[in-house]
């Protein structure tokens, strides 16, 4: 696998509180040549997601952006009390255009057989499933002015899924659960972290 380095874009998730900083950075954002799209939305947080990032917010702006190093310093610059995210793509396991739009993206982990071979496992168990449009392995930088109870031990094992349809949040979840197990069930242990349903798409 590529290291940070070798990053070819990536997402950036950072709290929308409806304040003048939150503002600024969506107008910011909206500008911006780094930033190819943009979205208003409401992370889900799992159970094992919120052990290690206790500070967290319900409403996010989530950018598909072309270079992490500059998302990343535009968010240092307003870390606060909830915690914002860079998820930097080393792989795009398979991408392809698909039905309906785009609402939900859902970012695991791997916490064993991150390997090539694992790689290949999850991209074909995934490609099966014709509401995913992208599938990406990466890694995950987290800012916030508070240190975490515990720290995240899978910065390097990122999965990031995008899916389209026409569901409500829960039935994503459930799609995306569903997927899940699948992986699992063929030898590769995915975990969830964030489900991020998608609101309004705002670039």
């Amino acid at each position: 696998m590529r290291n940070k380095a070798a990053t070819i874009g990536g997402y950036t998730c950072t709290p929308y509180l409806h304040d003048h900083d939150s503002v600024a950075l969506k107008e910011l954002w909206a500008k911006s040549d780094n930033v190819d799209e943009m979205y208003f939305v409401t992370a889900t947080f799992s159970n094992d997601g919120k052990l290690y990032f206790s500070r967290y917010a319900n409403h996010y702006l989530l950018a598909k952006i072309k270079d992490c190093k500059i998302a990343s310093d535009e968010i240092k610059n307003r870390v606060g009390k909830f915690a914002s995210f860079v998820f930097g793509v080393n792989e795009n396991l398979f991408e392809r255009e698909t039905e309906g739009t785009k609402n939900f993206v859902s970012i695991y982990y791997t916490e064993y057989n991150d390997t090539k071979s694992s790689m290949t496992e999850i991209a074909h168990t995934i490609s099966r499933k014709n509401r995913i449009e992208i599938a990406s392995h990466g890694n995950i930088e987290y800012y916030c002015d508070s240190t975490p109870q515990l720290d995240f031990p899978f910065n390097d094992r990122i999965m990031v899924i995008e899916v389209s349809g026409e569901r409500g949040h829960q039935g994503m979840n459930k799609y995306c659960e569903q997927i899940r197990r699948e992986v699992t069930r063929r030898g590769v242990t995915l975990t969830n972290l964030i489900g991020l349903s998608i609101l309004d798409k705002l670039k």
